[in-house]
């Protein structure tokens, strides 16, 4: 009986097995996000991705190389992870933000890549981070994004000490600030792009990117209004940061940021550097230091100690906390929240 039923039950298994093959494979295909009526697009980090799913709605199946509660900068990527990009239909990105990101682009994706950074110029990065001071002054317009003017208090007073905030964390001549999602009316441009290269990818579908990416700009619009009014009217204007991350927010909103460190947050500030801080806080009366959700707040604590100011969290938004909770618009309004707190506004 055996004998005589071993080819159907070999036949019988090896379908089975050819079915379940099958089945994992379009598993796995949904895993990494491709479906056949979706365009598949693999995003660099969280607001990336964030505008990417606003704009492309259920057209598109987004997959976000940064995992929440990590810093996306330094990343890695697995071997996994750079084979989604070169399967992806379309990679956003933003050139120099993530050089791993930038060489597996490179090499697997260029011609289906959407650096966001070529959307609209973006700010130079802040010297010595500390963007409203840059010795000699002559550059003072578009180094940090300013192109106004404020009165700060002590300001002359503390001439000498330029050389130590600008002697930590150069980023070096053409450097740019890829923090341009902080600006709500930034990343209402980045979707409008955003919607006409899906509506080459995907060309039936162009009318509901452009509607959606519409729809975004209204929000994000409104939420501009929010920060306008909310930080119109305060005692103070600026702000001490852990990192330089903030520029585009000080620009539109008429506020500057005095940086604990450049733009990359590892880099350990210097003693004289800490001094410079401490002493600047001091000037402007700064009541809080701020500090990130996935960066050590030590240095920020030290500098609050020493100046007798509280800490409190200013979400660069990078990425989102290891929980996931919120999304763009929530964080952006306790950001908003905290920076009227700290300067006092009515």
């Amino acid at each position: 009986m055996n004998s005589r039923s071993t080819p159907r039950t070999l036949a019988a298994v090896t379908t089975a097995l050819l079915a379940l093959g099958g089945a994992a494979a379009c598993g796995t295909d949904e895993t990494a996000g491709s479906s056949p009526d979706r365009i598949d697009v693999v995003a660099g980090f969280y607001p990336l991705q964030f505008v990417t799913e606003r704009v492309g709605g259920d057209a598109v199946t987004v997959t976000n190389l940064a995992k929440p509660g990590s810093h996306p900068h330094d990343m890695e990527l697995s071997p996994s992870q750079v084979g989604q990009i070169s399967q992806a239909e379309l990679v956003v990105f933003l050139d120099g933000f993530q050089p791993a990101v930038d060489t597996a682009v490179e090499q697997n994706a260029e011609d289906r890549a959407f650096d966001v950074a070529t959307v609209q110029p973006l700010l130079d990065a802040a010297a010595g981070g500390h963007s409203h001071d840059h010795g000699d002054g002559d550059d003072h317009e578009g180094e940090d994004g300013h192109d106004h003017d404020h009165d700060h208090e002590g300001e002359e007073k503390h001439a000498d000490e330029k050389p130590a905030a600008e002697e930590q964390h150069a980023e070096g001549d053409g450097a740019k600030d890829p923090h341009v999602w902080l600006d709500p009316t930034r990343l209402a441009t980045i979707g409008d792009k955003l919607a006409e290269r899906l509506g080459q990818l995907a060309p039936e579908r162009a009318a509901d990117f452009t509607t959606r990416a519409q729809q975004f700009r209204t929000e994000l619009e409104q939420l501009d209004g929010e920060f306008s009014k909310g930080l119109e009217t305060c005692q103070r204007r600026e702000i001490v940061v852990s990192h330089t991350a903030f520029g585009y927010l000080t620009q539109r909103y008429e506020l500057e940021q005095i940086g604990i460190t450049g733009l990359t947050p590892e880099n350990e500030p210097s003693p004289q550097r800490l001094a410079a801080v401490a002493e600047e806080a001091r000037a402007h009366k700064a009541t809080t230091i701020f500090f990130e959700t996935l960066v050590s707040p030590k240095v920020a604590e030290t500098i609050a100690a020493e100046v007798g100011a509280k800490t409190a969290v200013l979400d660069p938004l990078e990425g989102l906390s290891a929980t996931g909770d919120g999304d763009y618009f929530s964080v952006m309004r306790a950001n908003l929240q905290a920076l009227r707190t700290a300067l006092s506004c009515s």
